[in-house]
C-alpha cells in the first residue's frame, strides 16, 4: 500500500492569517478574550490553557451537564518540556489523539518528540465548538476543532515569547520559537518548560497570528500515530480493560426480541456456578427488562448467564420479519411518498429510453472489534463511569438521571475504544443507561463497589441500532444521447432522527435528511424525490457514512448504468453531468484517472474497471477499481483512490482511515454481511453468520491525496461510500449483470 500526498508548502503563497479567521463550516465572530479559560496546573508548575469556543446551540442537549471545569483544559507544559494535549473527542482508531495535537504543536512550535496526548473527561470547556455538545462524529473532529486546536497552540505561543522577552528585557519581535524554545538576541535561549510559570501570570494576548503553512514542520507531514506502539506493543487499555478495587462483572440476559420483558426466571442454575454472586433482574433499552448475572469475572458471570432458565413475555411487542418487511417496503416504494426533492417528470413518459431499477439494502450491524462495555462505580453522592463513548454530554446527562443525581455529580471518564463506526453515539445512551441500572440494582441489593458490564460478540451482533434497511426504486428517462430528461425516485426506510434530539434540526417537513443525503449529486438532472417513513421495532442508528452507504451505491451505479446505455466513457459522462459547479469532484476524478492507468493501462484478461465518485462530510473521494469475477465469484484486485479533503493535516492518517474505510465498504458486498430478522429475533450470531471483510478481502491500494490550502473537512467516513458502486460497475462491464441489491448476488441479478 502506498500514498502519495504534496507538502502544501509547494502551494503556499498566502500570507499568515489571524486568530479571527472562521472555523471551517461556520459562520462565527472573531474569538474574544472572554472565550478563553485559563487555569493553573497541578502539582508540579506548569503551563496549562483552554479554550472553550461557544458553539451554536444545535441541540436542547447543549446545556444537558454542566460539570465544573477540570483543573486543565487542552494544554499543560511541564517542567521537564512534556508538552501533553488533552483530546475532547474519543479516540477509537480514526488517529485524532494524533491529528489534533499536531494543530496545537504546529502553532505552538513544540518539539513534536515531546507531545504526549490523553482524553479528556465529559466536561463542558470540551464540548465541541460548532454543536454545543461534546461528541465524536459526523468526521468533524478536526474540521470543527481546526481553528480551536491552532489558537491554543498560537496563544500558548505568544504567551512564552512574551515570558521570555521579559526575562531577557528585550522585545517579544526581538525572539522566536523552534522545539519547545525561545530564542533570542545574542544567543539566548529558553525552554518552555523553564517558561510556563512566568507565562501562566501574563494576560492572554488580544490577538495572535497563525503561522504561513510555508513554515509548517508537522502540518501535512505523514506522521505515525502517538498510540501506534501502546498499540501494537498490546499495552494500550481500552474501556474493556478498565478494573477497579473490587470491582465485579455482569454480562445481561436481554429479550429475544426489542422491547419484551422478563415473565419469570429461574437463577438457582446460575448460581450453582462458581464465582456467580448474583442474579438480579433490571430495566433494558427500549422498555424491556432483562436478567444481569453479577460475578466474580467475566467467565464466571457469563456462563451463569448460559444457565438461566427465562421465560420471556413478547406478546406486546412487534415480531420484525425481514422478508415481509422488504414486501411491505417495496410496495410502499412503488407508491408517491413525502416528496424531499421536486422537479418536472412530464417528460418520464415520452423519454425515448428508459431505466427502471429497484434497490434492497438489509440492517447493517456496527460489530466493533472491542464489543461495548461500561463500568459505573455509584455512590450516594456521585457516579463515576468509564466507558469509550462518542457522546460525552448527552450519556453524562443520561447516567445522572437514571443515577437520581445531577449531571455535577457524575464523572464520567473517556476511555479508548476499539472501534465503533456511529454505535457509540447513540441518542439513548442504551449501553451506558443499561449499565448505570445494573449498578442500582447491584446496590439495591445490598451490595456496593464498582461493575463492569460487559457484552459478548453475539450481544453485540444482536443488540440493536444497526444501519436501518432501505429499498430505493428509481424510474429514468433519457434521450439517445445520454441526456437525462427525467427522474422519479422513491426511498423507503426507517428515520435514525425520529424520536432523537436531533429531530428538530435534521427532520425537514417529514424527510429525514440523513436517508436522502447525496441523491442527485452532483450531477445535475431532474430529480422528484420522495421518502417513506417506515416504523418497525428494530433500533436503528447512523453506520459509517450513514445514508451515503446506500444512496452513494444507488446514484453510482445507475449513472454508470447510464453512460453505458448511452455509450459514454462512465468518467467523461460523470463530468458532463457534473457541470462546471463541481471542482472537487472532477480534481479527484481527474487524480484516479491519471494514478490508475484507466483507458491507458492493459488490463490483464478477464479484469475491468470500475469507477465510482462522492461527496460525503464535505470530503469528495474517487476510487477506480480492477476486478474480475472467477466461476461466479467477484474478486477487488486493486483500488486507486483520489481524496480531496482540503488541507491535510496528517496524510499518513487520511491514507489509513481510506484503507479502513473501503475495507468496510467491501464488506458489506460480501455474501452474509446482513442482519435479518424472523420473528423479531436477529437471526445472526457471530462472525461465523455475519460477514465482516478480512485480510484476503483487501486489495492493493493506493491512495492520492488533492492538494490544497482550504480548512480541512472530514475524513472518517468519506472513504467508504464509494467503494461499492465502483465494484459493481466493474462487475457489470464483465458480466452485464447490474446489481441491485447488497450484499452481491450474481445468482439473482
Amino acid at each position: 500500500m502506498r500514498i502519495e500526498w504534496m507538502n502544501t508548502e509547494e502551494l503556499s503563497g498566502a500570507s499568515a492569517v489571524t486568530s479571527n479567521e472562521p472555523p471551517s463550516g461556520a459562520s462565527m465572530s472573531g474569538m474574544s478574550r472572554r472565550a478563553f479559560i485559563k487555569t493553573v496546573g497541578v502539582a508540579g508548575g506548569g503551563l496549562a490553557l483552554g479554550l472553550f469556543m461557544p458553539g451554536v446551540s444545535r441541540t436542547a442537549l447543549a446545556q444537558a451537564a454542566k460539570p465544573s471545569f477540570p483543573p486543565q483544559a487542552f494544554l499543560h507544559i511541564a517542567p521537564d518540556n512534556t508538552v501533553t494535549v488533552t483530546i475532547n473527542r474519543l479516540e477509537f482508531g480514526q488517529g485524532v489523539q494524533t491529528s489534533l495535537p499536531m494543530l496545537i504543536a504546529e502553532e505552538l512550535d513544540a518539539d513534536w518528540a515531546l507531545v504526549r496526548s490523553e482524553l479528556a473527561p465529559a466536561a463542558d470547556v470540551y464540548k465541541d465548538p460548532i454543536f454545543g455538545i461534546q461528541m465524536t462524529g459526523g468526521s468533524g473532529s478536526i474540521a470543527r476543532s481546526y481553528n480551536q486546536f491552532r489558537e491554543i497552540g498560537a496563544r500558548a505561543r505568544a504567551m512564552l515569547v512574551t515570558a521570555a522577552a521579559q526575562q531577557w528585557q528585550v522585545k517579544p519581535e526581538q525572539c522566536k520559537t523552534e522545539k519547545s524554545m525561545v530564542i533570542g538576541p545574542g544567543g539566548k535561549k529558553a525552554s518552555y518548560g523553564s517558561l510556563a510559570d512566568a507565562a501562566m501570570a501574563l494576560p492572554l494576548p488580544d490577538k495572535v497570528t497563525f503561522k504561513n503553512p510555508k513554515q509548517y514542520r508537522i502540518v501535512g507531514k505523514p506522521t505515525p500515530r502517538l498510540d501506534a506502539r501502546a498499540k501494537s506493543s498490546g499495552k494500550q487499555a481500552f474501556g474493556i480493560d478498565k478494573s477497579l478495587p473490587g470491582m465485579k462483572v455482569a454480562v445481561v440476559a436481554r429479550p429475544p426480541v426489542f422491547g419484551a420483558k422478563v415473565a419469570k426466571f429461574d437463577a438457582s442454575k446460575a448460581l450453582a456456578v462458581g464465582g456467580v454472586i448474583a442474579v438480579l433482574e433490571v430495566p433494558t433499552d427500549r422498555g424491556g427488562s432483562g436478567v444481569a448475572v453479577i460475578g466474580d469475572g467475566y467467565w464466571p458471570a457469563k456462563q451463569g448467564r448460559d444457565a438461566l432458565q427465562i421465560e420471556w413475555n413478547t406478546a406486546a411487542v412487534e415480531k420484525v420479519d425481514s422478508a415481509m418487511q422488504l414486501a411491505a417496503f417495496k410496495a410502499l416504494a412503488s407508491q408517491p411518498g413525502t416528496v424531499a426533492k421536486d422537479a418536472d417528470m412530464n417528460a418520464l413518459a415520452a423519454a425515448p429510453k428508459k431505466i427502471v431499477a429497484e434497490y434492497e439494502f438489509p440492517y447493517l450491524a456496527h460489530a466493533p472489534m472491542e464489543p461495548l462495555n461500561c463500568t459505573v462505580d455509584l455512590k450516594d453522592d456521585g457516579c463515576a463511569v468509564w466507558t469509550g463513548t462518542q457522546f460525552q454530554t448527552i450519556d453524562q446527562a443520561a447516567i445522572a438521571r437514571t443515577a437520581g443525581l445531577k449531571p455535577e455529580q457524575v464523572s464520567l471518564n473517556t476511555m479508548m475504544a476499539g472501534g465503533g463506526f456511529g454505535r457509540r453515539a447513540v441518542p439513548t445512551s442504551d449501553f451506558v443507561v443499561e449499565a448505570v441500572n445494573v449498578a442500582k440494582a447491584w446496590r439495591a441489593s445490598g451490595k456496593s463497589g464498582p461493575v463492569k458490564v460487559m457484552w459478548s460478540r453475539e450481544d453485540d451482533i444482536h443488540g440493536g441500532y444497526y444501519r436501518p434497511s432501505h429499498v430505493h426504486r428509481a424510474e429514468i428517462g433519457f434521450d439517445e444521447a445520454g441526456k437525462v430528461l427525467a427522474w422519479n425516485h422513491t426511498i423507503v426506510g426507517q428515520s435514525i432522527l425520529a424520536g432523537t434530539p436531533f429531530e428538530p434540526m435534521m427532520v425537514k417537513n417529514g424527510v429525514d435528511s440523513t436517508m436522502v443525503e447525496g441523491m442527485g449529486e452532483p450531477y445535475q438532472v431532474p430529480m422528484k424525490l420522495s421518502v417513506h417513513n417506515a416504523h418497525a421495532n428494530v433500533p436503528v442508528l447512523w453506520w459509517r457514512s450513514v445514508g451515503s452507504t446506500h444512496t452513494a451505491y444507488v446514484m453510482e451505479t445507475l449513472i454508470d448504468e447510464l453512460a453505458h446505455a448511452s455509450d459514454i466513457d462512465p468518467i467523461e459522462y460523470r463530468k458532463q453531468l457534473m457541470g462546471k459547479d463541481n471542482p472537487r469532484h472532477v480534481a479527484v476524478l481527474d487524480l484516479a484517472v491519471e494514478k490508475s492507468g484507466y483507458g491507458k493501462k492493459q488490463l490483464p484478461a478477464g479484469h475491468a474497471w470500475g469507477v465510482a465518485v462522492h461527496k460525503s462530510f464535505d470530503t469528495a473521494v474517487a476510487y477506480i477499481v480492477e476486478a474480475s469475477v472467477d466461476k461466479g465469484v467477484p474478486k477487488l484486485h486493486r483500488v486507486t483512490g483520489a481524496i480531496h479533503c482540503n488541507r491535510a493535516i496528517n496524510p499518513m492518517s487520511i491514507e489509513a482511515q481510506a484503507q479502513g474505510a473501503l475495507l468496510m465498504g467491501l464488506g458489506t458486498t460480501l455474501p452474509g454481511a446482513a442482519i435479518t430478522l424472523k420473528d423479531g429475533v436477529v437471526q445472526q450470531q457471530n462472525f461465523s453468520e455475519y460477514t465482516v471483510a478480512r485480510m484476503p478481502d483487501m486489495p492493493v491500494v493506493d491512495i492520492h491525496i488533492v492538494p490544497s490550502q482550504d480548512a480541512p473537512t472530514g475524513m472518517g467516513e468519506p472513504g467508504l461510500p464509494p467503494l461499492a458502486p465502483a465494484f459493481a460497475n466493474a462487475i457489470a462491464k464483465l458480466t452485464g449483470k447490474r446489481l441491485r441489491k447488497l450484499p452481491f448476488d450474481l445468482k439473482t441479478a
